[in-house]
């Protein structure tokens, strides 16, 4: 996902509630939402039956969704059966508590009938164009304002989405359509399927008038486009570089979890939002220079992220810092090595500036913010950051087999931290957990001042290596003298090397390939930046 800096900024303070927490004793296995829209008014009516397995003995079955509040806006249950049985219930602001006992090992289909006008989740607005819009908008934990869920990206299920909407519209979500039929008085009904689990962050709708296109099917996977009819031009030629990216990653990662992938022209809080299979970008974005990155970003989502979800927020970066590296990978094979050096180099400045107002780990189990504050540059930036300089550690062979493997093992479940090392070590032969734990558990970064001198008597030149932060990293730093490239060890705070010299005035330069997350103070040469 990518934000606008406006959006994020004014999104920084936003309190997020946390709904499932580990060791939940219901999980749900399937999610039937049919949701009725009107251009009356913003009141949506909502069915819910939500298909469930019991883990642990309950008396009390308990769902997340926002309750009316004083402003008129919330979901108001009025029914709640199972087997055509009424149950009793109540609500309070976040949460549906059904009073009914559950035997550990039982199934249960609850129905759960509602109505209300979105607090939030579901955004209800206007294109630029004045016509009216309906985007589903969920992330991190914001789905149970129009939808009784588990929000929680530990628990993923699958999804149909059945929409009763004015007949102008067009409406997109999960999965693949299965029916599309006109109803009486203008209007029109849509059922859309997904199989594959996912968390509820990524279930969505998009209800539009769209001009709608197909840019391609790569690995016989639909690749489709979704604008506002007024930018059916710049729009649908702007989303078509989405047919080259996804082979671009399947090829590397593995099969394409999903069966379709519909790009969609939105109107959301988030500069981009990778809704599994429906994916959706902002408003300007058909008009935007950077739309192939922000869409090399948001495809890559549809692994990491979506069909690979992190096991919790801590572990976010295993969605955000992959997505961000797959992107920088992605424009390397396609405009060259220069093309990864210069976001690599931009990246680098911010995550440093960061650092000057929040100095934390990248997996930051201390965090007790609101959840919008994660979408930083730990997560992003220098989770991307680490991937790279793991991959320059490991090898691009063994990268690429520990990161198809990791796909392979835990997509349509959850991962952490540890899972990838786990599967790092395993495809590189190498112990990775110092390594996985200095750069995503220690906060900061290298500091490194380097003095070199030459020694004309030997032709040599002596390089001595300080680390001047708190606590010394083990790095392998790569040096070039008179164009020969050194590589590195450094374990101590101080660190002295020897390298021959070619000339009488050599030129020394300190990470000229750009493989290394640290700020350097170099005296004596040049630092070929």
């Amino acid at each position: 996902m990518l934000k606008p800096l406006s959006l994020l900024l004014s999104l920084l303070f936003t309190s997020v509630v946390l709904a499932q927490q580990p060791g939940a004793p219901v999980d749900v296995l399937k999610y039937r939402f049919a949701i009725t829209l009107t251009d009356a008014n913003n009141v949506i009516k909502g069915k819910a039956a939500i298909s469930t397995r019991v883990l642990k003995p309950v008396k009390q079955v308990v769902f997340d969704l926002v309750g009316k509040n004083t402003s008129g806006k919330g979901m108001q249950v009025t029914t709640v059966t199972e087997n055509g049985r009424p149950l009793k219930f109540n609500q309070d602001s976040s949460k549906l508590f059904i009073n009914t006992a559950a035997l550990q090992g039982s199934t249960h289909v609850y129905n759960i009938t509602y109505q209300g006008i979105p607090a939030d989740g579901l955004i209800i607005s206007t294109s630029k164009y004045g016509k009216r819009t309906f985007f589903g908008d969920n992330w991190p934990t914001r789905a149970h304002n129009w939808l009784p869920c588990v929000d929680d990206p530990a628990d993923k299920a699958s999804v149909e989405f059945a929409v009763t909407a004015p007949a102008k519209y067009t409406v997109v979500a999960n999965g693949l359509k299965v029916l599309d039929k006109a109803l009486p008085g203008g209007r029109r009904f849509t059922l859309w399927k997904e199989t594959v689990k996912l968390p509820t962050k990524v279930m969505v709708i998009g209800v539009a008038e769209f001009a709608v296109a197909q840019a391609g099917t790569p690995e016989n996977i639909p690749v489709s486009s979704y604008v506002f009819p007024e930018d059916k031009d710049v729009g649908l030629k702007a989303y078509a570089v989405a047919a080259e990216i996804l082979p671009w990653y399947t090829k590397r990662i593995g099969p394409f979890p999903y069966r379709k992938l519909a790009n969609v022209q939105s109107k959301t809080i988030f500069g981009g939002m990778e809704n599994a299979g429906a994916i959706f970008y902002f408003e300007e974005s058909v008009r935007d220079k950077g739309i192939e990155a922000l869409m090399a970003h948001e495809i890559a989502h549809q692994w990491f992220g979506d069909a690979v979800s992190e096991k919790n927020w801590a572990n976010l970066w295993l969605s955000e810092g992959l997505a961000t590296y797959m992107t920088n990978l992605y424009l390397e094979g396609k405009y060259g090595v220069d093309s990864l050096n210069k976001r690599l180099i931009a990246d680098r400045k911010v995550i440093f500036d960061f650092e000057k107002s929040y100095n934390a780990p990248v997996v930051d189990t201390a965090f007790k913010g609101p959840m919008m504050q994660l979408l930083n540059a730990n997560a992003y930036q220098k989770g991307g950051w680490f991937l790279h300089m793991l991959r320059r550690r490991i090898g691009n062979k063994a990268f690429w087999t520990g990161i198809a493997a990791y796909y392979k093992q835990y997509s349509g479940g959850n991962a952490n931290t540890n899972d990838l090392c786990y599967l790092m070590e395993k495809a590189s032969g190498m112990k990775l957990s110092a390594f996985f734990n200095q750069w995503l558990r220690q906060a900061g970064h290298p500091i490194l001042n380097v003095k070199w001198e030459y020694l004309p008597q030997n032709r040599q030149v002596v390089i001595h290596v300080n680390q001047m932060q708190v606590k010394p990293y083990q790095l392998n730093l790569e040096i070039m003298v008179d164009g020969k490239l050194y590589r590195a060890d450094i374990k101590d705070v101080a660190t002295n090397f020897t390298f021959p010299a070619l000339h009488d005035k050599p030129v020394v330069k300190i990470d000229p390939n750009i493989n290394l997350l640290a700020t350097y103070n170099l005296e004596g040469g040049d630092t070929g930046k």
